[in-house]
């Protein structure tokens, strides 16, 4: 479900449930204009890295650059997968691609300052992974 999916969703709810609330309490809608028209930006944050092969990727160029055939050996993705995440992770301004055209021509990968800026965040998910999922571990 895209954002946008979800922000028509929350809007129907919203107006749903401040009718509901006018009706049975004779309060201003008023508040109803006051309500974000756009989803959480977590929500918009988690579907620009949220997917598997995106995170997968990401993670593995926090190591510094690498080539195409590197980062298909690296991350067990097949080559379609890992070009198509490439080419969003480009898109969305998380990573750098560089043509190499001397002999042999190589096209090498890297984090932009948005990519590295996601480290902290990645620190944050293992330390809490460590803490709360080493239960099912035991």
């Amino acid at each position: 479900m895209s954002s946008q999916d979800l922000s028509a969703a929350e809007s129907a709810e919203t107006a749903d449930s401040g009718a509901d609330a006018t009706a049975d309490s004779g309060a201003d809608a008023t508040t109803e204009a006051t309500a974000p028209d756009t989803p959480c930006p977590v929500i918009d944050s988690i579907e620009q890295i949220g997917s598997q092969w995106r995170l997968v990727v990401l993670h593995e160029l926090l190591n510094g650059e690498a080539r195409f055939n590197e980062l298909k050996r690296e991350t067990d993705a097949n080559a379609r997968t890992l070009s198509r995440v490439l080419d969003d992770l480009q898109e969305t301004g998380f990573v750098d691609r560089r043509l190499e055209e001397d002999s042999p021509v190589a096209t090498y990968y890297s984090l932009t300052d948005k990519g590295e800026s996601l480290a902290p965040v990645f620190e944050e998910i293992d330390e809490w992974a460590h803490e709360w999922l080493a239960e099912c571990d035991a």
